[in-house]
């Protein structure tokens, strides 16, 4: 990668409904675009685009897209009865989120899934979500803290010889988690790359070697996430240079 290079990151946003006395926001924590600054790339925040030519337009001028977490997919969508414990996100962001993900795919852009991102990953290729996970696997563990407005942490052990592995060099992290939804089963598409220790799948990556796309149940974002967290990132942000080459001798 050329050291003047940047290689340009697209962010999706979500958006706060318009309540009685006050507008619809545009928001997003502010540790995502971080993380992809520190790593050394630029962050580009997209908001939620209703148009597939819009989205297009916005692809058109980025190397790669990270794909932020957030409330819940709503189990309906996707064939699944609802639940109680579900907090959708707002529809507009779901429905730019559609768009979004296929063009991802048609583009094989690189792409970092977190949280909710991971899960987007998932049902857009077909698979499937626990939409509840301390109902519907009696063995897990606890994924998130109800006590308390902060992030969980427990470890995650990496499949050997997955690309996952690859970067963190080490079989066993310990993550920031804060989750009740996860995913349940993946398509070919897709290959496990770490697990938690009652078996949850943790994170996910395609099973093509020419495309960066992977998913992370944890989130390697967060204040109290490890250092080693930026290997994650850097690595990201490498896969998206050698795509922003690629695009250049296409042209």
């Amino acid at each position: 990668m050329a050291a003047t290079h940047r290689p340009v990151i697209g962010i999706n946003m979500d958006v706060s409904p318009a309540a009685k006395g006050t507008k619809p926001i545009l928001r997003l924590s502010p540790n995502y675009a971080q993380a992809v600054l520190h790593a050394g790339g630029l962050p580009v925040l997209m908001p939620p685009f209703a148009k597939e030519a819009d989205q297009s337009a916005f692809l058109d001028r980025v190397d790669g897209f990270l794909l932020t977490g957030g409330l819940d997919l709503d189990p309906r969508r996707y064939g699944q009865p609802w639940h109680a414990s579900v907090h959708p996100m707002s529809d507009v962001r779901d429905e730019s989120d559609r768009i979004l993900l296929k063009a991802i795919f048609a583009r094989q852009m690189p792409v970092l899934g977190i949280g909710l991102g991971m899960q987007q990953l998932c049902v857009t290729s077909g698979g499937a979500l626990y939409t509840h996970l301390p109902e519907q696997l009696s063995k897990a563990l606890p994924h998130m803290d109800a006590s308390t407005t902060g992030p969980h942490r427990h470890r995650v052990n990496l499949v050997k010889n997955s690309r996952l592995d690859d970067i963190y060099g080490d079989a066993e992290l310990l993550v920031v988690s804060n989750h009740h939804q996860a995913v349940r089963q993946i398509t070919s598409q897709w290959r496990v790359a770490a697990t938690a220790p009652d078996g949850v799948i943790e994170a996910i990556e395609s099973t093509d070697p020419n495309w960066f796309a992977l998913g992370l149940q944890w989130h390697p974002e967060a204040d109290a996430a490890s250092a080693l967290e930026m290997q994650l990132f850097e690595c990201f942000l490498q896969a998206c240079g050698q795509n922003e080459g690629a695009l250049a001798l296409a042209a």
